[in-house]
C-alpha cells in the first residue's frame, strides 16, 4: 500500500473515531439526564425512607435534607450530580454507609469473573454449533440444536437457577450460593470455582443460544455464495471450505451482538446473582432495591449504561476493521 493510501486510510479511521467518541460522549450525557431525572426526582421522600421505623423530629429531618442537598435548587442539584459522576464519585450509599464507588469496585471483581467466563463459554459453544447447525441445515443435529436453543431462549432466567439450584445444591453436589466456603481460613481457588459453576451454567444456558441462531442464520445464507463454489472446485474439502471461507464472513453479524451482549452482561447478572447470592453488581442492585437505596441505585445504573456504551463503542471500531464494505465508506 502506497504512502498516499495509507494516510488516506489514517484520516478515515480518525474522523471515523472521532464520529463514534462524540456519539458515546452524547448518550452518556443523555444517561446522566436519564439517572437524575428517575432517581433524584422520584415521588418518594428519601428523607423520610432513611428515617423509616426510627423517631425523628421535624428539625433532625429538616437537617438531614440539608446534608443531602434536597433543599439545593434543581439546576444546581444535577450540575452537583454531573461533576461528582465524571470525577467518580457516584454518592453514599444509605444502606452500606459507604460510598457507592467503593462498593461498586468491591463488587465488580465477581461480576467480572462470572460474566467473562460465561461469555466465553457461551460465545465458543454458541458459534460452534450455531456454524454445523446452519451448515448442515435440516439434519438432525440441526433440528436438536435449534430446537434446544430456542427452548433454552425462552426459558426464564431465574426459572431455570432455581431449577439448578434445586437439582444440584439440595442433593449437596454444588454450592447453593455465595462465591466461597466462609468456614475456609483463606479464599481457594478450586472452592471459588465450585461456587462460579451453577450460576455460570446458568447464564450459558441462557445466552449461547441467540449466538446459535444468528450464526446458523448466517450460515445458511452464505452457503449458497459463489466464492464457496468457488472454493470447492479448487478441490478444498467440505470443512475447509466451511472454516476457511463461509464462518469468517458469516462470523460478521455476530460481532455486533457479541460485544452489546458483553455490555449488557453486566446488568443482566441482576437475576443470576441474585438467585444464587453472588456478591457482584448484580446482587447488590438486588440489595439497593430493598430500602430503596437511591444512591446505590444511581450508581449502578451509570455503570450499567456505561458499559454497553463502551460495547458499543467497541463493536463500531471492530466491525469497521473486520469488513472492508465498512472501511470503503
Amino acid at each position: 500500500m502506497s504512502s498516499a493510501s495509507t494516510g488516506t486510510a489514517v484520516r478515515g479511521f480518525g474522523r471515523h473515531l472521532a464520529e463514534k467518541l462524540a456519539a458515546a460522549v452524547v448518550s452518556f450525557f443523555v444517561t446522566l439526564v436519564i439517572g437524575f431525572v428517575i432517581f433524584s426526582l422520584m415521588p418518594a421522600d428519601p428523607v423520610r425512607t432513611l428515617t423509616r421505623g426510627r423517631p425523628t423530629s421535624e428539625a433532625q429531618l429538616a437537617q438531614l435534607r440539608l446534608q443531602l442537598g434536597l433543599d439545593d435548587p434543581l439546576w444546581q442539584r444535577f450540575l452537583t450530580f454531573v461533576g461528582d459522576t465524571l470525577r467518580g464519585e457516584l454518592g453514599y450509599s444509605w444502606q452500606f454507609q459507604q460510598q457507592v464507588s467503593t462498593l461498586v469496585a468491591e463488587r465488580l471483581g465477581p461480576t467480572l469473573l462470572l460474566m467473562g467466563t460465561s461469555a466465553a463459554v457461551s460465545v465458543a459453544l454458541g458459534l460452534w454449533l450455531g456454524m454445523r447447525s446452519g451448515w448442515r441445515q435440516g439434519s438432525v443435529f440441526d433440528r436438536i440444536t435449534s430446537g434446544a436453543s430456542l427452548t433454552l431462549w425462552s426459558v426464564p432466567t431465574f426459572w431455570l437457577g432455581m431449577i439448578l439450584l434445586v437439582a444440584f445444591s439440595i442433593p449437596g453436589l454444588l454450592p447453593a450460593g455465595g462465591m466461597s466456603d466462609p468456614s475456609l481460613p483463606t479464599t481457594d481457588v478450586l472452592d471459588v470455582a465450585r461456587h462460579l459453576v451453577l450460576p455460570c451454567l446458568t447464564m450459558v444456558l441462557v445466552i449461547f443460544a441467540q449466538y446459535v441462531t444468528v450464526m446458523r442464520s448466517s450460515i445458511i445464507d452464505e452457503r449458497g455464495a459463489a466464492y464457496l463454489l468457488t472454493a470447492r472446485a479448487k478441490g478444498l474439502t467440505d470443512a475447509d471450505v466451511r472454516r476457511r471461507h463461509a464462518a469468517p464472513n458469516a462470523l460478521l453479524p455476530s460481532v455486533t451482538m457479541i460485544f452489546m451482549h458483553l455490555g449488557t452482561l453486566v446488568s443482566g447478572a441482576i437475576t443470576v446473582e441474585a438467585v444464587y447470592s453472588w456478591p457482584g453488581l448484580g446482587y447488590l442492585t438486588y440489595q439497593a432495591l430493598k430500602i430503596p437505596d437511591l444512591p446505590l441505585l444511581q450508581g449502578t445504573f451509570i455503570i450499567f449504561s456505561a458499559s454497553v456504551i463502551i460495547m458499543n463503542l467497541l463493536a463500531d471500531l471492530a466491525y469497521r476493521f473486520l469488513d472492508p464494505r465498512v472501511r470503503a465508506q
